[in-house]
This record gives C-alpha cells, structure tokens and sequence, in this order.
C-alpha cells in the first residue's frame, strides 16, 4: 500500500506582506505535482462518503481517481457529469463542511483536499481548451426564464438548456454572476472565472439580459403571459442586508457588507477615478461579524490602505461562521480579532461621519436558538475603538421585491419564497424558487443544487402540461 501522507498538500499562496496591496487572486493553486501528491493521499474507499456531502453530487472518488493517474481531461469530464461551475467551487465552497468533512481518512489524518483539487482540474481545463462539441439534444419549444443570474440561476439555466429549453436569463445588474461578482472579492474569486463559466453557457444557447429589474422593469406575470414564458425559476438570492439597528447607523462611513463589497467587486472602486464609483478609504475599518463575507471586506479594507482593519464579534473565534483558510489568511495580512465584543453604538465626528465603535464586552452563556453559545453583556466593560470605516456584515435577507409585486407567491415570516426543497414548486403554477430566495442566505454549492433540483422539476412539469394538453407551446 503507498504511503499516505498525514497532512493535505500545501496549497501556495501570495506573500502576506505583498498581497495587502494586491487584488491579485492570494491562492495560487496546485501545480501538477502538487495534485499529484494529494489525489494519491486519497484510498479509494469502496463507500465513497464524501459523495453524500456534496450538494450536487459530484463522483468525487472517480474524479480523484482520475487526477491520480494524470488523467485530468477525464477528470474534468466527470466533474461536470454535476457540476457547472467547478473552478468557482473549488476556490469557494465551505468543503470543510461538506464533502472534506465526510472523508474516509478524516479522524486519522487530515481530509483528502476535494475542493483543491477540483479548482485545480477546473484550471487545468481552463488551461487546455477543447474542441468538444455540445451534446445534441431535440429542441422544445418552450422558453423558461431565469430570474438572477447567481449560482442558482446559471445551474438551472445550464440543465434546462442542456435539455433543450430556450433559456433567457434575467439580471437586474450590468454584469452576469450576481453574488459570484459582487459579493466575493477578486482576490479570492477572479471574475475572468465568472465570465468563462457565462461563456461556456451562451455555447448551450442561454440568452442573458441585463439591466432587467423583475418586478419592476417587467413583472413575472408578464412574464408568464404575454412574453410567452411557459415556466419562470427565481433565483433572486438575499440582497437585503441586516443591520444592527443601533444608535449612528446613518452615519457616512458605515456601510452594509453588500453595498461596500458592490462598490468594490462590481463596481470597481478600488481604482477611483478611473472608475467613477467612490469608496471610502479607511485609516481605521472596523467590521462587524465573523462570517466569510465579514473576512471579504476586513481584507478589502486592508488592500483600500487601512492602518487599523478589525473584526468585532459578539461571540468567540469558536463561534465564527467564516472559514478557516480565509480567518488564516486574514489574520496574516494583519485583520486584528475583537472577540466577545458587541457594538452598542456608532459615534460621530460632529460633521455627520463615523468616528469610533462604543462597544461592551461580552461572555458566553447556555445556547441560544441558534444552537451556539449565547452572548451576555459584562456590565461595566464599555469601550471605543477608533475608526473611520464601518462595515456591517450580519447576514442578509431575501429582496422583498418580486414577492411583492407577484400575485399568489408565499412568502414565510422570513421573506423567503415558500418552495418544496425536493422540486422548487412554489405556489404559483409554472414558477420554480431555489437558493438564498428561499432558504436565506446559504453557500454558492447549495444554491447550485437548488437550481439542479429545479431545473429537473421544471423539465418534468413541462413534459406533464403538454402530455396534459393543457400547455400551449
């Protein structure tokens, strides 16, 4: 049997120190010899276990089987038997949580890496173009809308294509990608990724309109009706950030983890003026919460040019929601970490800008709802800490807007679409929800399962109508 080393194979990585001024991408990748050594570590268990833990189904043992014996066009043949979008996978999945947490070796050494090599496949694909031609399938002519262009929608938008469906997808931003573009930064997801996996779909035929407000520009009745639409799938995400809803909120400098991250992923504001979008530049950030997107703008803010970057945690590093190579790699360019700390309010400078974060400490006591710890506020322990950049990265919730404006679709008390989790089926006949639509906020992976489930879901409501007589082609 081969040796099987105890630990994963390092992956490279920018120098810390040079990257606090880059956007450059801070993970370099596996060279071959590198995938290599890490695809032998895995042995090929006769239960590959891992496969249950991703959300799409990827044949993990078989791609890693292929990777180890240098077979990597195979290897990306079989990635994308489930998956669309494997290079943003493989650089952005919680794998920790998912299909590496299920690893047979796991207890006994450290978890095959699944997702580097995924990243690396896909890279490698992307290195190696093929003239492969797109699988022929007999055209239908129903046309199903895709409303979002996130990871749901692209998925959905990839299967019903794939099966024949003339597919439009509606983004109400400039840009395809929707939180694959604005919410992660380019130094951990380069968009040129985004714009290849777009690129491959408009190959299938997937139509893709931008600038397209659903709800506003156009309704989803309309949709539905004299836009000739047979069947619609949202896919709007959770674009509505929560706040702490304490004292100086609306001070300038304090920002919502998505409108700051907007700014600078999408928009382009790290390079004002040649890009006319303005971003403060911190001398002193402070981000509020512990989440991935909490580690996203606390190493913008360093790349923007601040001194100081904090994060503020009510809880402790136990506690975080971010993962553990982006809390590493943030506290290597230098994000300090304010534990059981909690905001109580934002002070002023007099002329209407954020000067400081008074907050309390904290200690933890029995669980909460949530299942974590519960924080509780030590009297007498109030502090303030300088700063002249707010972030808030709490979460998010579901637009209200195309709820709002649709007849007969449920929502919860959350605001999420009510959807079958098996199908997407939501109230309305024809219409299809999956993603942070209807979960609230979720990972890129779960939501491109979601959009798989729909999209067979659809397909086979379709069939069912016309088999019925009751569609009208």
């Amino acid at each position: 049997m081969p040796l099987v080393y105890p630990t994963k194979t390092a992956m490279p990585t920018l120098d810390p120190v040079e990257r606090r001024a880059r956007w450059d991408e801070v993970a370099v990748g596996y060279t071959v010899e590198r995938a290599l050594a890490e695809a032998r570590r895995c042995i090929q268990c006769q239960d590959p276990v891992c496969e249950q833990g991703c959300p799409v189904g990827v044949p993990i043992r078989e791609f890693i089987r292929r990777v180890a014996v240098e077979d990597f066009a195979g290897a990306a043949d079989v990635i994308r038997t489930r998956n669309v979008l494997p290079a943003i996978c493989g650089r952005v999945c919680p794998v920790e949580h998912q299909c590496e947490a299920r690893c047979a070796v796991l207890g006994r050494l450290e978890p095959v890496g699944i997702g580097r090599l995924e990243r690396f496949v896909a890279d490698w694909e992307r290195a190696h173009p093929r003239n492969g031609a797109v699988r022929g399938v007999a055209p239908r002519a129903e046309k199903v809308a895709v409303v979002g262009s996130g990871p749901a929608g692209l998925t959905a938008a990839s299967d019903l294509a794939q099966l024949g469906y003339r597919v439009t997808v509606f983004e109400a931003l400039h840009a395809i990608g929707g939180v694959l573009r604005y919410g992660i930064p380019e130094f951990r997801l380069p968009k040129a990724i985004v714009d290849e996996d777009v690129a491959r779909l408009r190959t299938l035929g997937v139509d893709f309109e931008t600038n397209v407000v659903v709800g506003k520009t156009v309704t989803l009745d309309e949709l539905l009706g004299e836009l000739g639409f047979a069947a619609v799938f949202v896919g709007t995400g959770a674009g509505s950030p929560k706040f702490l809803g304490v004292p100086g909120e609306n001070l300038k400098g304090v920002y919502s983890a998505n409108e700051y991250l907007t700014r600078v992923n999408l928009m382009r504001a790290y390079s004002f003026p040649e890009y006319d979008t303005p971003v403060k530049r911190p001398a002193r950030a402070v981000v509020v919460g512990a989440g991935d997107t909490a580690m996203d703008a606390v190493r913008v803010s360093i790349r923007l040019g601040a001194e100081e970057a904090r994060i503020v945690y009510r809880r402790s590093e136990n506690e975080m929601g971010a993962r553990a190579e982006d809390y590493r790699r943030a506290a290597e360019e230098g994000a300090v970490f304010e534990w059981l700390t909690l905001p109580t309010r934002f002070l002023g400078d007099g002329e209407g800008r954020v000067s400081g974060v008074e907050c309390v400490r904290t200690r933890l006591a029995e669980p909460d709802e949530s299942g974590r710890s519960r924080p509780v506020v030590i009297p007498g322990s109030e502090t303030v800490i300088e700063a002249n950049l707010v972030v808030i990265a709490l979460g998010t919730n579901p637009n209200p807007l195309l709820p709002q404006t649709t007849r007969g679709l449920a929502t919860d008390a959350h605001g999420c679409v009510v959807s079958d989790p098996e199908t997407g089926a939501t109230s309305r006949a024809g219409v299809f929800a999956g993603g942070d639509i209807a979960t609230g906020a979720a990972t890129v992976i779960l939501a491109m399962g979601a959009g798989r489930r729909a999209a067979t879901a659809i397909d086979r409501y379709l069939r069912e109508e016309v088999n019925h007589g009751d569609h009208l082609a």
